[in-house]
């Protein structure tokens, strides 16, 4: 089984649905939540890093408010999830307190990922918070979402932020046991997938569209999410999680549920992303050092900038162009345009005195760079 590839997985995404959270809409479930953050600080004593994608809020408003049907109207559904929200990561606080772990609520809409400055932010803001130890609580936005900028399901919010995190595996935590041949409450001689490759037609066929009545995606929305997850090379894992401890057994290797396999390394996904998928806004003429530095592996620094070509934001794809007029690496600027020219040519100890601040010491990062030749 490739599922044991979990079992080297540094960094997890972990996404539970509100039919656990909420234990099928009869209010939030306190021995459930208390378990996820008893496995999770087991894996954080193991120097693994996990981020928590939460559904929930809008049915835990509805409890708390005493309506007995989940909203309809956009207003009414904003208000549920505003008051869900305050009372969830109250009670994920709480659990993982008892451990000596911190939690983070971030809220998220599509516009957040889908701007370049605000997608860098996140990540930046993400990457630190796992540094320090805490535990990131994620969920959309429900209380400020339009149809124009809402996920729709966290399951694709799962899949977004593992993109965005770069995280090797994905877990999907539902009420079923994982993804079958057919729908098993409808067909007795359905069976279990245990394996099989992230973004086949086949999976989206067979997942059809059935879900629970509390949340908003079915099995379908699953099966998405693994193949958009499958584009940065996390594999992911549908599994119930009424299961004893289904986080620490999937991330040691136990075959549980359904694993969609990303057929695709994490660094060439990336790279290939921004070699492929990127409109370049802008140029930075480097000198003879700089594109020495970047064949060899390293991150671009301002002192080998010459020039600047073009009016971009923080977070844009930029060409790298060598002395002698051909481009030699593209990336994501960590500056703008006009803080890019105002620090070319400057040592990284010189950043700060001149902007006034030093948001990164690298231009462009290794990581956020694709060599072109």
């Amino acid at each position: 089984m490739s599922q044991t590839r979990l079992a080297t997985a540094h960094r997890l995404v972990v996404k539970v649905g509100s039919a656990l959270v909420t234990n099928s809409g009869n209010g939030l479930d306190l021995p459930a939540i208390d378990s996820w953050a008893r496995q999770i600080a087991e894996l954080r004593r193991q120097g693994r890093e996990v981020i928590l994608v939460s559904s929930g809020a809008v049915a835990c408003g509805v409890q708390r408010l005493g309506w007995g049907r989940r909203p309809k109207t956009v207003h009414e559904k904003q208000a549920a999830a505003a008051v869900g929200q305050a009372g969830l990561i109250q009670v994920y606080e709480a659990a993982f307190g008892k451990h000596g772990l911190h939690t983070a609520q971030i809220l998220l809409t599509h516009d957040d990922l889908a701007d370049r400055k605000r997608y860098l932010n996140a990540r930046a803001t993400l990457s630190t918070l796992l540094e320090l130890g805490v535990v990131p609580i994620i969920n959309e936005n429900d209380t400020v979402i339009t149809d124009e900028i809402k996920f729709g399901d966290n399951d694709t919010l799962g899949a977004l932020v593992a993109n965005l995190i770069e995280a090797e595996a994905l877990i999907i935590l539902t009420d079923q046991p994982g993804l079958f041949t057919a729908d098993p409450r409808k067909n007795p001689d359905a069976t279990l997938i245990r394996e099989a490759a992230a973004g086949t037609p086949e999976l989206e066929e067979m997942a059809g569209g059935a879900g629970s009545l509390v949340g908003t995606g079915g099995m379908i929305t699953k099966v998405i999410a693994a193949k958009r997850a499958a584009r940065s090379g996390a594999h992911t894992v549908i599994a119930s999680g009424h299961e004893q401890d289904p986080i620490l057994r999937l991330a040691a290797g136990e075959a549980l549920g359904t694993l969609l396999v990303s057929q695709t390394p994490p660094l060439a996904a990336r790279k290939q992303w921004l070699a492929d998928h990127l409109q370049l806004a802008g140029k930075v003429h480097l000198d003879a050092g700089a594109v020495d530095a970047l064949n060899k592996g390293k991150s671009l620094l301002p002192i080998g900038v010459a020039t600047v070509d073009g009016d971009f934001e923080r977070g844009a794809a930029i060409a790298c162009i060598a002395p002698d007029g051909t481009e030699v690496a593209r990336g994501l600027s960590n500056y703008s345009s006009s803080d890019a020219r105002r620090i070319a040519r400057k040592a990284t100890a010189d950043l700060e005195g001149i902007l006034g601040y030093i948001e990164e010491p690298e231009l462009i990062h290794r990581d956020n760079l694709i060599l072109s030749r």
